[in-house]
């Protein structure tokens, strides 16, 4: 037997101990982070925690080794971020295919690093990023993107993935059968609609392997997004209910909210008055059942009305509306905050009048709403309604449509309007976030607006833009600044709003086609900074060659437009030889796009395709969820449908059997015109490609889903091809 007076220094070693592995359990999600991004450098770095009221990091060098301090995991992340960024070189993208370069010996780093961030909120994601990037992501596609937005310093991400199993499982207590709630839910690209109560049933029957599996998926998302520092905004009920529910309670309040999209009726949602007796029961049944589910972190996105019609424009209803959504979710959950999309106020402000915005968010309680001011770059909510009268809210930078692929983004007034907002934005201004509809070709503007959270004085943007260039090419690299510097003066000037290169569009003589965007700037310039690009000396690197064909991919689709320019001036000289020149050379650039952008992995029609294919359980699910991975990148909704080509992009095999197939038809129909010397039949052409379309749809076909060409090769032949024909 051990006597008592002997045990006390093993009782201390033991505490002592526990206490060191408590600490160092602390760190295990960054260390993790760390291990997936630099796994060589994990025991290179230490760190530790600065206790404070304000997100902050502080880096310093010490006995060789790394200390990364800040007072959350969030913060160290950033941290770390910070001394790839700026020391390393490195350019950590939110692919999960993109390699990570990192230089063979970590940098020292000299003196003290230490930055702080002023606003609690950085907020990321979009309802529709989840049907326009994201619907077939796996777990290792999550992880990346989850570590991603933790080095980029986001806390308060949108999470909605796996939301249809909690429905599922309070439909069912409230008496719907299996068969009313899949057919209830849309196809998995169209949830996010379906989710914002735009459309029901489309594309469905949603199949139970699906809605168990995005059930599994959401549990290790919330939990990795947790475990760094981030508060995940779940959903709440805003009253988008399946129409059979009326069979079950025919006394409910119970409205269509009418025509979205051009979809027919049948596919029009439902909404149940906020004041109804059953609002409150199914608030209570989701709520309960989503915290058995995936725990809270007490903030939950309700959008009620986004892109429909109220059932009454009366100020005391909307605000009975709001007050009633709000306290329904107290009565759960007593530390409920309610995140809404400004987006709605700028989307029908003619009816979102000061008065009825007013009365909709005052009768909140004040710090119990967020306001996300969703396309902040092009009109700033908070302006015209007093900072939203009172209530937290967060500037946010949208940049991007329908997962479009044009080069985009107004960098120097992005620049002006945060700092005007950071100045004059009032004190209930909480953060920044970016809102983008898909992830897109410009993350260059998203890193630098997330970065913008953790200095609120002016940025050297000619600096920042120099260091942005340094990392996506690894070292300093005299062309590629001068590229980058050419494009932030030059091409970045205007936000995304229009988002299609004529190559996307359905081909037209003489008319606009929809989507289509002009360009603001001169087609020269770009061709310029492919140029500056080409003559860079750090070619191995995946970010560098991705922006290698980016550049090259706008100038070409830029072209375009001056040999459909020329076809038309040559049409109206009804010179046939001329017309049968201008549309090899309109086809062949097509052909030329398509093979620039399958040298990226993130281009590729193919990978859509088969990530999709990748989701099913079995052949039908398989070929289900290919064509549901079709439909929403080209025709949208059904046959005709007036969504279409508003998902479009610029992808190897989309390129020539899509939208290089509509172009030889519309061709075609013209030298025949010509030909027979009878007037081109718009109308008719325009029936013809609206059934090839959905024709194309229905067929599935297998495309290359992995890269292939060299990227730098490809760029130089393309470019040396093209460079003179500019005018």
């Amino acid at each position: 037997m051990i006597h008592a007076y002997k045990k006390w220094p093993v009782l201390l070693l033991l505490f002592l101990s526990n206490i060191c592995f408590a600490k160092q359990s602390d760190y295990a999600p960054i260390k993790g982070l760390v291990s997936r991004i630099a796994p060589s450098w994990v025991h290179q770095i230490i760190f530790q925690t600065i206790p404070s009221d304000k997100d902050i990091f502080e880096l310093n060098w010490k006995n060789g080794k790394l200390v990364v301090e800040g007072n959350n995991i969030n913060s160290m992340a950033v941290g770390f971020n910070y001394y790839l960024k700026y020391y390393c070189h490195t350019d950590v993208t939110w692919y999960s295919a993109d390699k990570i370069e990192l230089p063979e010996k970590m940098p020292r780093l000299n003196g003290t690093v230490r930055q702080k961030s002023n606003y609690t909120d950085r907020f990321f994601l979009n309802y529709c990023t989840y049907g326009y990037s994201m619907p077939w992501w796996r777990w290792h596609d999550w992880e990346r993107f989850i570590d991603w937005m933790a080095l980029n310093g986001v806390n308060m991400p949108l999470a909605i993935t796996g939301q249809e199993a909690v429905w599922y499982n309070v439909w069912r207590k409230l008496g719907l059968s299996d068969k009313q709630i899949r057919n209830y839910f849309t196809g998995p690209a169209y949830l996010p609609w379906n989710r914002m109560a735009n459309i029901d049933g489309w594309d469905g029957p949603l199949p139970q392997s699906w809605i168990t599996g995005q059930l599994n998926l959401q549990k290790r998302i919330i939990s990795r997004e947790r475990s760094l520092g981030m508060k995940p905004v779940l959903p709440a009920f805003a009253g988008h209910v399946p129409e059979a529910l009326k069979s079950r309670f025919p006394d409910a309040k119970i409205t269509s909210l009418g025509e979205w999209g051009g979809f027919p009726e049948k596919y029009h949602s439902s909404f149940l008055d906020p004041l109804d007796p059953l609002f409150k029961k199914i608030q209570q049944l989701f709520l309960k059942e989503q915290t058995r589910l995936f725990g809270t972190d007490h903030i939950y996105g309700a959008d009620p009305f986004n892109e429909v019609t109220p059932p009454s424009w009366e100020p005391t209803y909307l605000a009975t509306v709001s007050r009633s959504i709000y306290h329904s979710m107290t009565e759960v959950d007593s530390s409920a905050v309610w995140l809404q999309m400004g987006w709605i106020f700028y989307y029908n402000r003619r009816n979102w009048t000061d008065i009825r915005i007013d009365s909709f968010l005052t009768a909140i309680p004040k710090g119990k709403m967020i306001l996300l001011d969703y396309f902040a770059e092009k009109k700033e909510v908070w302006k015209q309604t007093n900072s939203f009268y009172g209530q937290p809210y967060i500037w946010c930078y949208l940049g991007n449509f329908g997962g479009n692929t044009m080069l985009a983004g107004n960098l120097s007034e992005v620049e002006s309007r945060v700092d005007d907002t950071f100045k004059n934005g009032g004190s209930n201004l909480s953060g920044v976030g970016c809102t983008l509809e898909g992830l897109d070709m410009n993350p260059m503007m998203y890193e630098y607006v997330l970065e913008k959270a953790w200095n609120d004085k002016p940025t050297d943007i000619n600096q920042w833009i120099r260091n942005w260039a340094i990392r996506r090419c690894g070292s300093p690299d005299i062309n590629v600044e001068k590229a980058w510097e050419l494009l932030y003066n030059k091409i970045y000037i205007s936000p995304a709003d229009n988002h299609a290169s004529l190559i996307n569009t359905r081909p037209t003589l003489r008319k606009k086609p929809r989507w289509f965007s002009n360009i603001h700037y001169n087609n020269s310039d770009l061709l310029e900074a492919w140029r500056l690009l080409l003559m860079s000396n750090s070619q191995k690197l995946e970010t560098y060659r991705f922006d290698l064909v980016n550049v090259g991919r706008q100038f070409l689709e830029n072209y375009f437009i001056n040999l459909k320019d020329q076809f038309v001036i040559d049409y109206d000289k009804k010179d046939l030889q001329a017309l049968i020149s201008d549309s090899s050379r309109m086809i062949g650039l097509i052909n030329d796009l398509d093979k620039l952008v399958g040298t990226q992995s993130s281009l590729l029609l193919g990978k859509w395709l088969k990530d999709a294919e990748n989701m099913g359980k079995n052949k039908n699910e398989k070929l289900y969820f290919r064509k549901d991975a079709r439909n929403i990148i080209t025709t949208w909704g059904g046959q005709g449908q007036s969504l279409n080509d508003y998902a479009n992009r610029s992808w190897s095999g989309l390129l020539t059997d899509f939208y290089g197939a509509r172009w030889k038809m519309f061709l075609h129909k013209i030298l025949t015109s010509i030909r027979k010397d009878i007037p081109f039949d718009e109308s008719a052409f325009r029936e013809e490609v609206t059934s090839f379309e959905w024709q194309w749809v229905q067929k599935d076909k297998t495309f290359p889903d992995k890269p292939s060409g060299d990227a730098v090769k490809i760029s130089e032949q393309l470019y040396k091809k093209y460079k003179d024909g500019i005018q």
